[in-house]
């Protein structure tokens, strides 16, 4: 019986010839990776309540801030003080200042057939370079952390075979809301969703980053790529090797398949406080709305910052309207300065901020007060998600994001 890409991964790392779905390995973990949002959990479960701590491979784990970066009260100062005091202790990497925790991992060390943990629920981003990403909470990753190794119950594999290419002014962001629509935020419990087919292959980078992010949305394990030439050139690029480059076998077994013609694909909402309540934008009456938010660990790389751009040149943000940019790495921070965005974008009334969770976390910068309404480019929007228990999040792409920064209201 022939494997997925996910199962291949989990062989792989759990040195055996053959995985499937339902089986439990113990695997060797290839990254671990842990933000300022429970590190700090993390931490003192190590320094007290293990006999003989000990870190089973430093240069596996790398510690990033940016959840609460910087520090907006002394409980969080105290909390990264205690990462940036463990991370010298023990020779960790860690990062502060630099970015969102996944756009870092992708830019400095994810490669193809990894199997990596990280403390946060989107880290099954990293399926865009065709690896397995998954989150998990402060205790496995302490297991992890000083044994290096954990366990695994072998996911089913759900496959989306997605066929042509998306429309002008319609995004990656579209596809996976509406996909997540479709089937459902419980629509993948503890599966793998799979993308592949040519219309996946004709995605760049970025375009499959914000696939597998939203994977977790759906409940999803974590989201994969078939990976192609385009991930060795991203890997290559950025000074990695892009070894294991698994896809799946012909006769490999899916939990279930669907088909996507990406040229069908409409700009669509998801309301308030449901992610799965989506609807296509040409059907949602105009919403007022308060806050405009560009950014996150899905949508705030330098493809969304260029689109805000086009749209703003020239214009002038609505007065009534807060709209707040965060890059998600310095990298992107740069290059948006080097491209005349960021000039754009203020001179628009943007407001800029640094590369940060920002908005999306809903803890230290923008937080929206009762009744107000954001429009966001996150990655959530639960009820008091990004503030106050009464506001309301509609999530969409950068594209619906900044036309309703400058017209101040979410519409076709």
């Amino acid at each position: 019986m022939g494997m997925t890409i996910g199962e291949k991964i989990i062989a792989r790392a759990a040195g055996v010839s053959e995985v499937k779905a339902g089986d439990i390995h113990t695997v060797t973990l290839d990254r671990l990776m842990s933000n300022d949002g429970t590190t700090h959990l993390t931490i003192d479960m190590y320094n007290n309540q293990l006999k003989n701590p000990k870190i089973a491979d430093k240069d596996k784990i790398v510690f990033i801030m940016d959840h609460n970066v910087p520090a907006e009260n002394p409980k969080t100062a105290q909390a990264h003080k205690k990462m940036r005091d463990f991370a010298k202790e023990n020779d960790i990497v860690l990062y502060e200042g630099k970015g969102v925790c996944h756009q870092i991992m992708v830019e400095d060390f994810v490669c193809p057939g990894e199997l990596i943990f990280g403390a946060d629920s989107h880290t099954c981003t990293y399926g865009a370079l065709g690896a397995f990403g998954t989150g998990v909470g402060c205790t496995d990753l302490l297991y992890a952390m000083v044994t290096g190794n954990s366990w695994v119950l072998v996911p089913e594999t759900i496959r989306f075979n997605l066929t042509g290419k998306l429309p002008e002014g319609v995004y990656p962001r579209d596809l996976i809301l509406t996909i997540i629509g479709d089937i459902g935020a419980n629509g993948a419990n503890y599966k793998i969703m799979e993308f592949a087919g040519e219309g996946a292959h004709n995605l760049s980078i970025n375009d499959r980053l914000v696939l597998c992010n939203l994977a977790v949305e759906a409940g999803a394990k974590t989201g994969i790529v078939e990976p192609d030439e385009k991930v060795v050139e991203y890997v290559e690029a950025h000074g990695r090797k892009a070894e294991n480059l698994f896809v799946s076998d012909e006769d490999a077994v899916f939990e279930k398949v669907y088909n996507y013609d990406l040229s069908q694909i409409k700009p669509v909402v998801a309301r308030p406080d449901f992610v799965d309540d989506v609807i296509p934008l040409e059907e949602l009456e105009p919403v007022k709305i308060d806050q405009a938010f560009l950014g996150s660990c899905n949508n705030g790389r330098i493809d969304e910052l260029r689109i805000a751009a086009k749209l703003l040149k020239g214009k002038k943000v609505c007065e009534d309207v807060r709209f707040i940019v965060a890059p998600a790495s310095n990298a992107v921070y740069l290059q948006a300065l080097e491209e005349g965005i960021i000039d754009i974008l203020m001179e628009a009334g943007a407001m800029v901020m640094n590369a940060n969770c920002s908005v999306c976390w809903g803890s230290c910068q923008g937080v929206i007060g009762e009744n107000e309404v954001l429009i966001s480019t996150g990655t959530r929007n639960f009820k008091g998600r990004a503030g106050h228990p009464s506001s309301k999040v509609y999530l969409g792409s950068a594209e619906t994001v900044t036309r309703a920064a400058i017209t101040g209201y979410i519409q076709a």
